[in-house]
């Protein structure tokens, strides 16, 4: 294992990728790291470039131009090239070659290893991408413009956040489409959006989890101007943005696998992929090489300048950290902190993250096997973890589970605040019923067959059933999450395991929200993510559980309080589908206003007196001090 460097490092971009020559006309400069591939092996480099209005036309190929190879001090081997397009250099008169627009190009390989040509190297360094395989470039590209309200954003303090998972393809077809709905997500509540991976994939319908390309958004979703455009617009309606980052494994097309798979490289000899921690899903990288740490740090810095993301959701975790080692998920979260903590005082963009003393970048982990461990070991300030949906789905039937979920909406035992190597870090937990990675939560209660099983779908008739589970979340310890379309019962299946899961497009149905099941659901949402921003006790107050089983959980019901700056809020939820009145002691005297519906008002409440509660079936009560 390599020493680890003492600070932050990045790769050297201006030199990787394809980049046009802004001082010379259709000039465009490649640059590329393959560490091990020198020309002593008699190895030739190609880049291989055609315009995008061109590539489908039989009788207009692509051109071939080849790359330089040299030794870079700090990666080893590095191959470039300039070349020129030129009008005058087309093949057929009707070629687009030379005229502005987008490029696409890939990388091939000419080795005494093989006999063939090793075709379709992606260039791991586009900033652009073209269908498939295809890494792309923009001849004349105009970098984007942000509107100056930019500099006055501020990415929200970590326990203020309301966050909306989506998928841009399912959500509103692309990125123009998701701007279209910045406006409802806002007057949603919303205040920050995760994005599931942008990242280059090689198919059309696909989840992105198996990137082939990081530094850029995959052409079916837009390019790079249509994703700064969002996240400027984002931040303009009180929006962050967050993007899901998959570091721990990639596709067998990545070039750092392909390149050196095709050569017939040894595993040890591979300069990025090999067994690191858990290898659980797919082919792994390995952050014992310096060249993979610098990689992702140098991802994560992209991100963060070029698009102004206000974080990451950092995708499987468990892959790529080791308990007990400074090295992978502990190193990279640490050095993308400090990259951002070294920009304090800055007037630019980065001033987004700094509010008195707290450093508000957003780092989630997604670590299901040690939720608090992720917590208390890193710098993550945020986690997702599965314990409030699945013991959710578990409570039909079973009140004792009701007990379990009393405690997680309280995340006991999770910390709240964490010094790590003299950072303060406040620290908290997603809480969410509903992710991309399970069935709509609907589903529990019952679903109606298709003619196969990938068809099947949660009973919206039974959309009531979710009401005091939607409350308790929205009220709840942590940050709440909602799925894209859970506020209104999208009731997608989603099998456990196979293709079916990543390979089927499951687009947010709109046409929900105006039945008359979808409308009810969206008013609860609506009237509890309200009640969440304007009331710091349910964002930033002390949870209480009030943990009696034989006079609550075992008549379906749960009751827990929110206590901020002597603010005191009791929510009481039944999970049953009869009305219960049930007693309760009240901690101070006064009126009590019903949030919920404003009906229903406790007046002239006595301190320590049982006071009788009225507790509507499958639905909840929400009871404040008024001061």
């Amino acid at each position: 294992m390599e020493n680890l460097p003492n600070k932050p490092e990045l790769l050297p971009l201006h030199k990787l990728g394809a980049r046009e020559d802004k001082q010379t006309s259709g000039r465009i400069n490649f640059g590329l790291f393959l560490p091990g591939v020198s020309e002593e092996g008699e190895n030739e480099l190609l880049v291989r470039v055609i315009h995008e209005k061109d590539q489908f036309l039989q009788d207009i190929p692509p051109m071939d131009f080849e790359m330089e190879h040299s030794k870079d001090p700090d990666y080893g081997d590095y191959w470039s090239a300039t070349i020129n397009i030129k009008a005058e250099d087309k093949l057929k008169p009707y070629s687009a070659w030379g005229t502005p627009g987008k490029y696409v190009y890939r990388y091939c390989l000419k080795t005494s290893k093989k006999p063939e040509l090793i075709d379709w190297i992606i260039d791991p360094f586009a900033r652009e991408f073209g269908i498939g395989k295809l890494s792309a470039f923009t001849l004349g590209y105009e970098p984007y413009e942000w509107d100056k309200h930019e500099l006055a954003w501020k990415t929200p303090f970590v326990n203020d956040i309301i966050l909306y998972e989506l998928m841009i393809s399912e959500f509103a077809d692309d990125i123009e489409g998701t701007i279209a709905h910045l406006d409802y997500l806002a007057d949603l509540g919303i205040n920050c959006i995760e994005l599931m991976p942008l990242s280059n994939v090689e198919k059309r319908v696909d989840w992105g989890f198996a990137p082939i390309g990081y530094f850029g958004v995959d052409e079916r979703f837009g390019n790079r101007k249509d994703m700064q455009k969002l996240i400027d617009a984002a931040h303009q309606k009180g929006i962050a943005v967050i993007v899901d980052s998959v570091y721990a494994h990639t596709s067998h097309l990545f070039p750092y696998y392909y390149v050196y798979n095709e050569l017939g490289y040894p595993q040890d000899e591979n300069p990025f992929m090999g067994p690191f921690a858990e290898n659980a899903l797919g082919i792994s990288t390995d952050f014992n090489h310096k060249f993979v740490r610098d990689f992702f740090l140098t991802v994560n810095n992209h991100w963060l300048d070029s698009y102004h993301v206000d974080g990451f959701r950092y995708d499987y975790v468990p892959g790529y950290w080791l308990d007990n080692s400074d090295n992978g998920y502990t190193k990279l979260v640490r050095d993308t902190y400090q990259l951002v903590k070294a920009k304090k005082g800055s007037s630019n963009h980065w001033q987004r993250f700094f509010e008195g003393e707290s450093v508000n970048l957003i780092q989630c982990a997604e670590q299901l096997q040690k939720p608090v461990e992720i917590l208390n070991k890193t710098h993550s300030n945020c986690t997702w973890q599965n314990g409030t949906l699945s013991t959710a789905r578990e409570i039909a039937g079973n009140p004792g589970k009701l007990t379990d979920l009393g405690f997680l909406f309280g995340l006991v035992d999770y910390p709240a605040e964490v010094q790590n190597n003299g950072d303060k870090l406040t620290k908290t937990t997603l809480q969410y019923l509903e992710n991309h990675d399970h069935s709509r939560f609907i589903c529990t209660f019952g679903t109606v067959p298709g003619d196969n099983e990938l068809l099947k779908e949660g009973n919206r008739a039974l959309w009531y059933r979710v009401q005091p589970y939607l409350i308790g979340l929205l009220t709840a310890k942590g940050i709440p999450m909602l799925w894209q379309g859970q506020e209104f019962g999208e009731n997608y299946f989603l099998p456990k395991e196979g293709w079916g899961r990543v390979l089927l497009y499951r687009p947010v149905r709109w046409e929900y929200f105006y039945t008359s099941e979808g409308r009810s659901l969206v008013n609860l949402v609506r009237k509890l993510v309200k009640l969440r921003r304007n009331k710091p006790q349910f964002s930033r107050g002390e949870h209480y559980f009030c943990n009696d089983y034989a006079l609550y959980q075992s008549r379906n019901l749960m009751l827990f309080s929110r206590t901020y700056n002597g603010v005191f809020s009791l929510v009481a939820l039944n999970f049953g589908a009869r009305a219960q009145a049930v007693s309760f002691k009240f901690p101070s005297a006064g009126n009590y206003r019903e949030e919920l519906h404003g009906k229903d008002n406790l007046m002239g409440v006595s301190a320590g007196e049982d006071v009788q509660l009225n507790i509507p079936g499958n639905y909840g009560r929400i009871w404040t001090l008024e001061t």
